[in-house]
């Protein structure tokens, strides 16, 4: 098992009332550290999963130096300076797989085929194309250099080399690179486990009949949970009674790593979330200038992280990326995952009041400008299957026009 968090991690200095985004996001960066054990897995089971140590070469790639093409193999030295040299041509070839099984005697060639291994003698191929073969000799284009045509031993990785290093998340490339090398089983961390709990009287499962709001958080959170590789629970909705918070957030915290619930986080008279974690727990809520968003409820229960995202489907979504996501990869062991932007024109006008960091719904049009989504209102749930990433603008004033450089967050810098 990995360590346990302080008590203190989620507390603001005294005082603080509105907090920056970037200072939010380096006070969870500095409050936060893994959490999650070490395991090994097998090699076709490790896609997605974040490594706990280096991955050491067992073998170099290519073991042996081997032929890039197919062509003939000779010694460099044959060709004596010469544009082109006629060499008698020996018996047998060399193949993937299936090498020569003899040296090339000096002063001869041999037929050899991509990724067969240079056989010794031989230090140089020839490109069949730039090769004429009769009465048992080849006719060979001099090569340029020593080795042309060839691929050395170890050029992609020596043996012993560290080929991938700690927190990486596994792709699917990455599998192959582990693979090359001989590695077998991965160490790994755990998935990172991760609850989550919806909130709310007025909250109803999609489906069902009767007055209420369909829960669009919940399956939206699961799911992103699961694209980052953690291991989604689902602890279903609780009303706005508080024995009922108490018992799902008792069964989250007897599952999970981290929880984080929708609804209930701020200070109303049925923010039983926030209530409960005030008298029983610990909670810090932190009033982050951001928009959409604003309120962040933070706090431990049972020992256990409690992200307290809004009520708002979009609001749930944009602070479930800027700020849970880097906290839980922390958290699994990936390390701080900031995402990459790209600063792209703008498509769009907008006259930004200072105080608040901006996310608005956004995707590129036809010409490879930001484009934004009609409405900044954060009831509208098809912004975010409109867009195909987020646009930040910055604390400060802006003035945006078209062809104005704004700041693009493609969802792929996320991990969806």
């Amino acid at each position: 098992m990995g360590k346990r968090l302080r008590d203190d991690c989620f507390a603001l200095p005294p005082g603080i009332r509105w907090t920056p985004v970037d200072e939010a996001l380096a006070r969870l960066r500095t409050g936060l550290d893994c959490v999650a054990g070490t395991e090994e897995v097998p090699l076709g089971t490790a896609a997605g999963r974040i490594l706990a140590a280096p991955v050491i070469a067992r073998r170099a790639n290519p073991p042996a130096a081997n032929a890039a093409v197919d062509g003939y193999a000779f010694a460099f030295a044959s060709l004596g300076g010469a544009d082109e040299a006629r060499l008698p041509l020996m018996t047998g070839r060399a193949a993937a797989g299936r090498p020569l099984g003899a040296a090339v005697t000096q002063g001869h060639a041999v037929r050899i085929l991509t990724g067969a291994e240079i056989p010794e003698g031989a230090d140089t191929v020839a490109l069949q194309e730039d090769c004429e073969v009769a009465g048992g000799h080849v006719l060979i284009g001099a090569p340029r250099k020593r080795g042309a045509n060839t691929r050395a031993a170890g050029e992609d990785a020596a043996a012993g080399e560290a080929v991938l290093d700690t927190g990486r998340r596994l792709a699917p490339q990455d599998l192959a690179r582990i693979a090359s090398v001989g590695v077998e089983r991965v160490p790994v961390h755990r998935r990172l486990r991760v609850a989550v709990l919806s909130t709310g009287d007025e909250v109803i499962e999609p489906g069902a009949d009767g007055p209420g709001i369909f829960d669009a958080n919940r399956p939206m959170l699961l799911a992103f949970l699961a694209a980052q590789g953690f291991e989604a629970i689902d602890l279903g909705r609780a009303p706005d009674r508080a024995a009922e918070v108490r018992a799902a957030l008792d069964r989250g915290a007897a599952g999970a790593d981290a929880i984080l619930t929708t609804g209930g986080a701020s200070d109303g008279d049925e923010d039983h979330v926030s209530k409960i974690l005030r008298a029983e727990g610990r909670v810090e809520t932190w009033r982050i200038a951001v928009k959409p968003g604003r309120p962040l409820a933070l706090g431990l229960w049972r020992g256990v992280p409690v992200f307290g995202l809004p009520g708002n489907p979009v609001a749930a979504f944009v602070c479930s990326l800027i700020f849970a996501r880097p906290a839980l990869m922390l958290m699994a062991g990936a390390g701080w995952s900031a995402p990459e932007g790209v600063m792209l024109p703008a498509a769009f006008e907008k006259r930004k009041k200072p105080g608040r960091r901006e996310y608005l719904r956004a995707r590129l049009d036809a010409g490879g400008r930001v484009e934004v989504f009609r409405s900044e209102g954060s009831g509208l749930i098809g912004g975010l299957s409109w867009a195909t990433g987020l646009c930040e603008l910055p604390d400060g004033a802006l003035d945006v026009v078209p062809g104005t450089p704004v700041r693009f967050l493609p969802f792929a810098a996320f991990g969806i």
